[in-house]
């Protein structure tokens, strides 16, 4: 199947071309479509391939960067928590998170407030003092206001359930709020909205080349299956590239820029549940670091992340042995049962592409966006660095305060609180959503019916259609996974094979047997050679 024809109306170009199909790509392509331009996405691989797939999938403010002093970046982040969980409330929820609190604790030694504390109380020696985290946890509480999320308490880890998993010397433990989101899910989200707002995105779609002339950018594609080529000339090129936006400066658009990636390697490791509640864990390591335990897809328990330098963006980033053990053992400094290899299920990898700073390491590096607008021979460059997947929207508009400046009388803003597909319901209507599907598809389970509505939200019935039974769904492809469903992502969410389906549009590669996962990329497959896929 050929990527998705790129098209141009007559002679006019387009305003906007960015390249990248993750969440600042499509974000932007949302935010841009929105206040009218004409805007086309080119993502080489399948949407939220790279980075934006591999993240820890907190929607949070980031505790540990206050230690850093990134007040701005923190206080954005918490304000945007709840602005995204209004507009989301089918793939994000709130989370309550435990950070199990002990006097050996300490501060990561290059961070600017633990040299300041060295410098006025010498005696702490790096610890972390009870009053200090607790008056984090208050800045955390307070700098981005709450309307949604309940505020920070202390646990008795000794009566608590959260206690029980832990060690014994852990006695006590503070409780705060953050969230959690469906990283993947959202940038196909993003990208939906954007496509139904007349842009055009384009996966599996490299491109090959774009040069500057008559004030005009000239941008070849390639069909990455078929080898096709095609051109097409635009106002303004984003570079939202990711880990390749270094590269693409460099080698696609031969850009002088001056300006370069810091790529830091995030891996996670995925185990058999560890605990029966449903609160995170927030650990801090001996050395300083952090780590996050958190419930994940109902059995597991997704632990990371790590933070180490990555050299090449074309090397895929994985999980090491070093990393995994480094993980399993910082765990196991809080978990009564320390946790060995054979409790793994799963590891993933993801690279951030960082501004590079001249931090002196990976976990000190700004995790601040920085957006860089070029112009010359009036053909516009935007560069997108860095980036949270908290901030995203807040990314895409500041991209957009810089597109006036290409473009004056750009309309204003417009995405705070406007529902991305499937999340018109009110943010605590979940349950509600839940029972109401089931009683329209009665044969749907309270697990399945759930699975569903956290997917695809208000448009469950989209996807099920008029079915009437569980033989109307067709192949049972095993952990609820039926025909209807793939019909819909093929035709809706682009995806093109089982690996798209499993393990970004969904997780359910964690609860099939190779056969099974075989089975769901050869329907895929066949579906798009025959244009198949069936409409509900």
């Amino acid at each position: 199947m050929q990527a998705d024809a790129l098209t141009q109306t007559g002679n006019d170009p387009l305003d906007i071309f960015i390249i990248g199909g993750g969440i600042n790509g499509c974000g932007i392509a949302r935010d841009a479509a929105g206040r009218g331009f004409s805007v086309a996405l080119a993502e080489m691989n399948d949407l939220a391939s790279a980075t934006s797939s591999a993240s820890t999938k907190l929607f949070h403010g980031g505790l540990r960067y206050l230690e850093f002093l990134e007040f701005r970046l923190v206080r954005e982040a918490l304000i945007e928590r709840e602005v995204l969980l209004k507009a989301m409330p089918h793939i994000s929820w709130p989370m309550r998170f435990v950070l199990p609190y002990h006097p050996d604790m300490r501060f990561e030694s290059d961070t600017p407030v633990s040299r300041m504390l060295g410098t006025v109380m010498p005696w702490m020696k790096g610890r972390r003092p009870s009053w200090l985290v607790r008056l984090g946890l208050f800045m955390y509480d307070t700098m981005g206001g709450r309307e949604i999320l309940p505020a920070t308490r202390t646990l008795d880890l000794e009566t608590d359930p959260a206690g029980r998993p832990l060690q014994d010397k852990f006695r006590k433990a503070f409780e705060y709020s953050d969230c959690w989101i469906q990283d993947a899910r959202l940038v196909v989200l993003n990208a939906r909205d954007a496509q139904a707002r007349g842009a055009q995105i384009m996966t599996h779609t490299k491109v090959v080349s774009a040069e500057r002339g008559g004030g005009l950018w000239t941008i070849t594609t390639e069909d990455t299956a078929s080898g096709q080529r095609q051109s097409v000339q635009a106002k303004m090129l984003i570079n939202a590239g990711g880990p390749w936006v270094g590269d693409i400066i460099q080698n696609t658009l031969r850009s002088n820029s001056s300006d370069g990636v810091r790529l830091v390697r995030g891996s996670h490791i995925v185990t058999r549940k560890l605990f029966d509640h449903d609160k995170a864990y927030f650990f801090q390591g001996t050395d300083g670091r952090i780590i996050f335990a958190i419930p994940y897809e109902g059995d597991f328990t997704l632990i990371g992340t790590t933070d180490a330098d990555h050299t090449d963006a074309d090397t895929k980033p994985e999980c090491t042995e070093a990393e995994r053990d480094y993980l399993l053992n910082f765990a196991s400094q809080y978990f009564a049962t320390p946790l060995t290899t054979d409790d793994v299920v799963w590891t993933y990898s993801g690279v951030r592409p960082l501004f590079d700073d001249g931090a002196k390491s990976a976990t000190a590096a700004t995790r601040e966006y920085v957006l860089k607008l070029e112009q010359s021979e009036g053909a516009a460059l935007l560069n997108v660095f860095g980036g949270k997947i908290t901030t995203y929207r807040k990314l895409a508009e500041a991209a957009l305060e810089k597109v006036t400046e290409v473009f004056p009388g750009t309309k204003p803003d417009w995405t705070a609180g406007v529902p991305l597909p499937g999340g018109d319901f009110p943010v605590d209507g979940l349950e509600s959503l839940i029972a109401s599907t089931r009683a329209q598809y009665p044969f749907l389970d309270q697990d399945w019916a759930t699975r569903l509505v956290r997917a695809y939200g208000t448009e469950v019935a989209d996807v099920l259609g008029n079915a009437a039974t569980i033989d109307a769904l067709g192949t049972d492809f095993g952990a609820t996974i039926t025909e209807p469903e793939l019909d819909w992502c093929i035709r809706k969410e682009w995806v093109r094979s089982g690996d798209d389906f499993l393990w970004r549009r969904s997780k359910l590669g964690l609860r099939l047997t190779a056969d099974q996962a075989s089975a769901v990329d050869a329907y895929i497959t066949a579906a798009l050679q025959s244009g198949s896929a069936k409409a509900s």
